[in-house]
């Protein structure tokens, strides 16, 4: 009896949804001023260098640290993590919360940020 109490009470808090990120209309606008054909490599070593600890190299969650990680890793190749705008997976990048940790002044150069972004984009390709 209270095991099946309590599978269910974890059944329950597993299955809520992590509360909806916000992103700032300004950056949901925010146009990708970089070209994404270009810098590849750039963008590719940044994300390892930085993301792909937890992350994974593929970006579907599944880093070596993602186990350290409370919240939802996400999974960049699917269709609803590539339907968000540029702008947004930059802020969310770029600012962070909770256990994204912010990246202003680890990667300082915003244009640096932006083809990470366009690295995250291949992922879903």
């Amino acid at each position: 009896m209270i095991f099946g109490l309590l599978s269910t009470v974890m059944i329950s808090f597993s299955s809520f949804d992590q509360e909806e990120w916000v992103v700032p209309a300004k950056y949901e606008k925010m146009t990708n001023p970089t070209d994404p054909d270009e810098d590849k490599d750039i963008g590719k070593q940044l994300y390892s260098k930085h993301c792909q600890s937890c992350h994974g190299k593929s970006g579907l969650g599944d880093g070596k640290k993602a186990d350290e990680v409370e919240g939802d890793l996400g999974d960049f190749s699917s269709e609803e993590f590539q339907a968000q705008s540029d702008g947004a997976l930059f802020y969310k990048s770029y600012i962070g919360r909770d256990d994204m940790p912010n990246f202003e002044k680890k990667i300082p150069d915003e244009e640096d940020l932006w083809l990470v972004v366009n690295y995250m984009r291949t992922m879903g390709e």
